[in-house]
């Protein structure tokens, strides 16, 4: 069963609008503030644009040719993310400070801006690229024909003006130019270009789990039915079953080693990780995240794999087509289609992003310097250019398609379009040495860089590129088994005698070998240039230094009025404004002053940090190298040497030291400052709380001693009968005991907090204080018309302790609530009962009543020193000394004490004490805790 040529082609420019329709939305909801690239989710999945055709389509055709041997290509990603939360958090941390745009650009601008380095990266990004492209552009000429004609048939070719892939082709195009060239700056995110390349990622992942669903689940009766029919079959049972002594090591390490590289060394994949990214901690949640996606696109290769051998009775010559064929074959065309847009949604991912990379590369490190070079006048003269050189990258995005597109017409099924994936990633992967050295190394240099490129680069055109040609036909392939003019050792794919290696591990052993070699040797052959040793430093320390430490490697004279010119030409003089009379507290030398947001006066000599500013804006317009070319072409700029660059850096070195020196005593004043004003507060605390005390002590004194006046006044002027004599003597005297009371409590708490109170402690039976002080307070409760229970185990309950001191607590227990319980009807219980805890076994005595409790919040102030809980218009009278004095006690014994609600109302107050612990032995260590306690302050 087969599907139209109009069906197909009307929902592939269906999809292309829908992922137009996305992007529109996504740049729309990012102007309202909500933009979506604030999501770590949006960048896992706009990473999945790694999964080209090559990998919705190739997979499955080398699972079904070498079986586990498609998984390198995946494990070398996963095993990639391990470490990228230290390399790539580096790499977009240096993207970001100096506005690099490209892996050209990232390369070149590390080894001294030198636009040869960037141009000579575009070079062989563009050799290794363009063929790639080709690939994507055949998966849907294929896709389309297998829909089509049906996976037996072929289409004849069509004349080029009415083939739908090149008219496809030009709608990516158009695509491309209007959601990722729509803006000069290439360090501007691209907003519904990266969500529509995440959406992308979801729709070929869920097609290819469609697919994968069906073959297990429709064809057959699971996984386990179709691994055991695919086992039954010899020539399919032994792509599971690859001996240890033949197992090609080496090429599995070498395919590894290739995808890890890849995965951060195609243009594609540095535009999403590095260019795109608005937030380095997504890394974090895409190191995990990315090869999960990574395994559940590949779930399902091996039983497409599998299931598509068994339809074809073994025959893997069209492998690559089985995602669209096996469903064909069961009359599941709609599962087709899906299958197909999932396959065209990873080759129009893969081709969008592409371009606009390759396209940046080509404007900013080709074009430009040659505008440079041979137009100086252009540059002085012109104005305002951001027209031109956005219409540069536009024709460059439309160049990298239709150069795709010649390719996939003239080359057709040839063996190079096959293996173009691996040969194309070999190919960037000669990049690494420069990129990775000159992150981590300040030795290396240019022409270092150069060397390892170029003899890189061309041996890998020697050992792979031109033996694919050469097998596929186009040219004699004499020279791959003899030798050039038959020299064997220069054979390209047994290159010096080495055998014993497929010819991917061949190449890419020998010119890594070579590049790794040259660019460390010729590094270190000769010092770098002064400005490549402060392109070094500023790439090598991007982590250890703030945007404020890093020293600016520029001397010279620049006026202002000509850095604005400059940035109007290849800015526009939107953004120019925006950036000079915008951008607040802008240095300017020879004035001593700042800007501070007012507009700049042209005629002002410029500060270094400004014309490093405006090269570092220009950079994400046209590339740093050229950046540097057209910034120089304005200034009078004085050559750096190599002892001028030590000294700023020294100098650098300096300020921070001495300005980490200022933030240190600044923290360390904040300090003081913050220990002053909580002494200060203490000390007001303190201030208040003798306040409080001494207004609360001269009022409970003031009352007995009134009393004690007015009685002896009377006694002394009125003639009284000895019934009231005696009455008032009586009245005196318990006022005087209350007054003494009083003093002695004053004084109790006095002693007990300067840890000078007496104890005499001794083994004390708990219980019998207990029933002792009910005893003495019987009355006291009968008064109140309350009762009073207790709840005692039997026999002694010893602790150590001082009996007086104890007796006095319990005595302030019970007479506190004693004056809170309701009059006739109140309660009171005190149970002791003993506990074992983590710090041993205490005996415990709670108190409790059915009076009106205490609020949660004054819960803890009650054992404040003159702080009495309850409502204060119906407070009992009393000193609010008993309960802070019992704390002491308490405490001094190893014990807790403590206020909690009672069940069913009422307050319980409770303390614990432990049976076998001699507090004498600790009571000079009490009193050091005490005075400290009164010392900070904190009310006990």
């Amino acid at each position: 069963m087969t599907t139209t040529g109009t069906t197909v082609i009307a929902t592939a420019f269906a999809y292309l609008l829908v992922l137009a329709a996305v992007a529109w939305w996504a740049e729309r909801r990012a102007l309202t503030g909500r933009s979506l690239l604030a999501s770590p989710w949006v960048y896992t999945l706009s990473l999945g644009v790694y999964c080209t055709a090559w990998t919705y389509f190739g997979s499955i055709g080398r699972a079904a040719t070498a079986g586990i041997w498609f998984l390198p290509i995946y494990l070398g990603p996963t095993l990639a993310m391990i470490v990228a939360w230290q390399v790539l958090r580096r790499m977009i941390r240096i993207a970001r400070t100096w506005r690099i745009t490209s892996i050209a650009d990232f390369i070149a601008s590390r080894h001294g801006k030198s636009p040869v380095l960037a141009g000579l990266v575009t070079v062989i990004t563009l050799v290794g690229i363009v063929p790639y492209v080709a690939l994507q552009i055949k998966a849907i000429a294929s896709g389309y024909a297998v829909l089509v004609a049906g996976a037996g048939d072929a289409l004849p070719a069509p004349a080029w003006w009415s083939d739908s892939t090149l008219y496809i082709a030009l709608a990516l195009a158009l695509f491309t130019m209007a959601f990722g060239a729509r803006h000069l700056d290439a360090t501007e995110r691209h907003q519904g270009l990266v969500v529509a390349i995440a959406f992308e990622s979801v729709v070929k992942l869920l097609a290819f789990i469609a697919v994968g669903v069906f073959v297990c689940w429709g064809i057959h009766d699971g996984l386990g039915d179709l691994f055991v029919r695919a086992l039954a079959e010899p020539s399919i049972a032994r792509l599971l079953r690859p001996g240890a002594d033949t197992f090609a090591w080496s090429q599995w390490f070498a395919l590894n080693l290739l995808a890890m590289l890849s995965v951060i060394l195609l243009p594609r994949q540095f535009q999403i990780m590095v260019v795109e990214n608005t937030d380095e901690r997504h890394v974090r949640r895409a190191a995990w995240a990315f090869p999960l996606y990574l395994l559940l696109i590949n779930l399902f290769v091996l039983p497409i794999a599998f299931g598509g051998l068994l339809q074809s009775g073994g025959d893997a010559s069209r492998a690559d087509i089985f995602v669209l064929s096996l469903p064909l074959a069961f009359d599941q065309s709609a599962l087709a289609l899906l299958a197909f847009i999932g396959g065209f949604s990873a080759a129009t991912g893969m081709i969008i992003v592409e371009t606009i990379a390759v396209s940046t590369m080509i404007c900013n490190d080709l074009v430009m310097p040659l505008l440079l070079r041979h137009g100086r006048g252009l540059v002085r003269n012109a104005g305002d250019l951001s027209g031109l050189l956005l219409a540069i990258r536009r024709f460059a995005i439309l160049l990298v398609l239709v150069l795709g597109y010649l390719y996939f017409r003239i080359a057709g099924d040839a063996y190079a379009l096959v293996s173009i994936g691996l040969i194309s990633f070999a190919a960037v992967a000669q990049f690494a040495p420069a990129l990775f050295g000159g992150m981590y190394w300040k030795g290396g240099t240019r022409n270092g860089a150069i060397a390892g490129l170029v003899t890189g680069f061309a041996l890998w055109g020697w050992t792979l590129m031109l033996p694919s040609i050469a097998r596929s036909g186009w040219i004699d392939d004499a020279f791959v088994d003899h030798g050039p003019f038959g020299l064997s050792l220069l054979r390209p794919e047994q290159l010096f005698g080495l055998t014993g290696f497929d010819n991917l591990t061949h190449a890419l052993f020998w010119s890594l070998l070579a590049n790794v070699t040259l660019y460390v040797g010729l590094s270190l052959w000769r010092l770098p240039s002064a400005a490549e040793a402060a392109q070094a430093q500023l790439f090598v320390d991007i982590l250890e230094r703030d945007q404020a430490e890093r020293p600016v490697f520029w001397r010279g004279r620049a006026r202002v009025a000509d850095l604005r010119a400059l940035a109007t030409r290849f800015l526009g003089p939107a953004r120019t404004a925006e950036m000079f009379d915008g951008r607040p507290r802008l240095d300017l030398a020879g004035t001593g002053k700042l800007s501070d947001g007012r507009p700049q006066r042209d005629g002002l000599v410029a500060d270094p940090k400004l014309v490093q500013f405006v090269e570092t804006q220009l950079a994400g317009a046209i590339g740093s190298a050229s950046a540097r070319v057209a910034v120089a072409s304005v200034v009078d700029e004085d050559v750096l040497a190599l002892d001028d660059v030590i000294r700023i850096v020294d100098e650098a070195s300096e300020l921070r030291s001495y300005s980490r020196a200022l933030e240190e005593k600044s923290r360390s004043l904040e300090r003081a400052s913050a220990e002053l004003k909580a002494a200060n507060e203490q000390l007001q605390e303190l201030d208040r709380l003798k306040d409080d005390f001494m207004s609360s002590v001269t009022h409970e004194l003031r009352t007995p001693l009134t009393s004690i006046r007015a009685l002896a006044e009377l006694m002394r002027d009125s003639e009284l009968d000895e019934a009231e004599r005696e009455q008032f003597t009586t009245i005196m005297i318990t006022e005087t005991d209350r007054l003494a009371r009083l003093v002695n409590q004053v004084l109790d708490m006095a002693k007990i907090e300067a840890g000078h109170g007496e104890w005499h402690s001794a083994d004390v039976d708990l219980a019998a204080l207990i029933t002792h002080a009910a005893q003495a307070t019987a009355a006291m409760f009968r008064d109140r018309g309350a009762t009073l229970s207790l709840r005692l185990p039997p026999g002694p309950q010893r602790v150590r302790a001082d009996a007086d001191r104890l007796t006095q607590v319990l005595m302030n227990l019970l007479s506190n609530a004693a004056k809170f319980v309701p009059r006739e009807h109140g309660r009171v219980e005190i149970a002791l009962e003993r506990a074992v805890r983590d710090d041993g076994e205490r005996l415990v005595v709670e108190v409790s009543d059915n009076g009106p409790g205490v609020p949660e919040h004054q819960r803890e102030l009650v054992f404040e020193r003159f702080r009495q809980g309850g409502d204060p218009s119906n407070r009992p009278q009393g000193t609010g000394l008993g309960l802070p004095i019992s704390r002491r006690i308490v405490e001094h014994f190893g014990g807790r004490i403590w206020l909690r609600p009672a069940p069913g109302g009422g307050a319980c107050f409770g303390f614990d004490l432990p049976t076998g612990r001699d507090p004498d032995v600790d009571q000079r260590r009490e009193g050091d805790q005490q005075r400290s306690d009164r010392n900070d302050g904190r009310p006990r």
